[in-house]
């Protein structure tokens, strides 16, 4: 092929996944002008799904990249409702991606109404628990362009009417920051980072969707909850609250930054203080982390807006720590929860609930739970819910990242 060939060929794949990758681009604003009632606000190319669709889809599949690719790559998680706690069973997820040379290359068997998305895509439906798995190879960036790898998702559920797309990325790619600065990070039905762990030679990405998260016009019933921090699904921001107490004492370090590979708990305290039961909780915290050394960090994080002075509220939670003789759980405050240079902010936090508790693993949220009363029932709870959202590849080694 000569140059001007190649030339065309590659910017007919960009133009055409470009409009796939980003509603954030045109497209988008295309659909949001002529198809506001479609869901999740139109998607230009997710109908190739249907395109020799199988009549039975199971909840795994593997792709040609599997054993054609140079990196084998295993997505897996589980499916859940918008509550991010429901199993959703029967959603149909398609997905395709590009080979190792950043094209979504074809093969005699591809359908030709199908060869735009190429010869590495499938579909999988999610089992009575939410449980998919997808089988393939991690895909490589176009070549010469700077849109980082990705992975398109199509989601169909069986009670709405059209289907819509998520986009994945990878956290350890070097093109996704730029990507994210350019573009936002949108996390459509759930965090838009994988996150890869090593099983031998073999990376798994392990990735929930919730249905509906951060999908336009999707149908919801009115909330009547409290409504406090991010949700289930999203990353759990970086920020940067003064230590008091605890192994960063003195200091201003990112709780999910250095301690974002296992479990944190996250658990926040506004302007309505109840002394007594916060107390309980940090003994508990403290106690949980304690048994579960480097696989858990606990963080307090007080936000009292009212008469804040830097010094006093330092004093006051380090006088704290000590009383109760705490070991591993961190004291830590900001001036408010909408204080922005500490970006407490992102966090979304309803300073005027009693707490909020942020649970997340492998920095994404898992859980969480507003006005939790300190008694041995929500203390059971939270150990039970540690351990239920392990998974199956807890205690696996990251790959070096440079």
């Amino acid at each position: 092929m000569n140059k001007i060939g190649l030339f065309l060929l590659l910017l007919t794949l960009f133009i055409s996944c470009n409009g796939q990758t980003n509603a954030k681009s045109q497209n988008q604003n295309v659909s949001e002008i002529d198809n506001k009632k479609i869901i999740g606000g139109g998607c230009e190319g997710c109908e190739l799904m249907y395109v020799e669709m199988p009549e039975q889809i199971l909840p795994e599949h593997t792709s040609l990249g599997w054993t054609e690719g140079k990196q084998k790559l295993i997505l897996t998680g589980k499916v859940f409702q918008l509550d991010g706690k429901t199993p959703a069973s029967d959603v149909i997820i398609y997905y395709w991606h590009t080979d190792d040379k950043g094209l979504y290359s074809s093969s005699n068997q591809t359908p030709k109404k199908a060869k735009e998305h190429g010869k590495l895509r499938g579909w999988v439906k999610s089992d009575k628990d939410g449980n998919y798995t997808i089988k393939t190879s991690r895909p490589a960036a176009y070549p010469n362009d700077n849109i980082p790898q990705h992975i398109h998702l199509s989601i169909k559920e069986p009670d709405i009417p059209n289907e819509y797309y998520a986009d994945l990325y990878f956290d350890d790619d070097p093109l996704y920051l730029k990507h994210k600065k350019k573009y936002g990070k949108l996390d459509r039905a759930g965090t838009e980072l994988l996150r890869v762990v090593l099983d031998s030679k073999i990376q798994i990405a392990e990735h929930n969707i919730v249905l509906g998260l951060n999908i336009p016009d999707y149908p919801t019933k009115n909330r009547t909850d409290i409504q406090s921090g991010l949700n289930i699904g999203e990353d759990q921001p970086s920020f940067i609250p003064f230590h008091a107490y605890g192994p960063d004492k003195g200091t201003r370090t990112c709780p999910v930054c250095k301690y974002g590979r296992y479990h944190g708990i996250v658990y926040f305290v506004g302007d309505n203080p109840n002394w007594d039961d916060i107390k309980k909780w940090l003994k508990q915290l403290d106690n949980e982390s304690v048994a579960r050394e480097k696989y858990l960090k606990a963080y307090f994080v007080y936000g009292n807006s009212k008469n804040y002075n830097k010094q006093t509220r330092h004093t006051e939670l380090d006088k704290i720590g000590k009383e109760l003789g705490l070991q591993k759980i961190a004291l830590t405050f900001v001036p408010s929860f909408s204080d922005t240079e500490s970006e407490a902010t992102l966090n979304k936090i309803n300073p005027n609930v009693e707490n909020t508790f942020i649970i997340y693993r492998h920095r994404t949220i898992v859980d969480k739970y507003v006005n939790l009363k300190p008694k041995e029932q929500n203390f059971k709870l939270i150990t039970e819910i540690l351990d239920k959202t392990k998974g199956n590849y807890f205690d696996f080694n990251e790959p070096k990242h440079e």
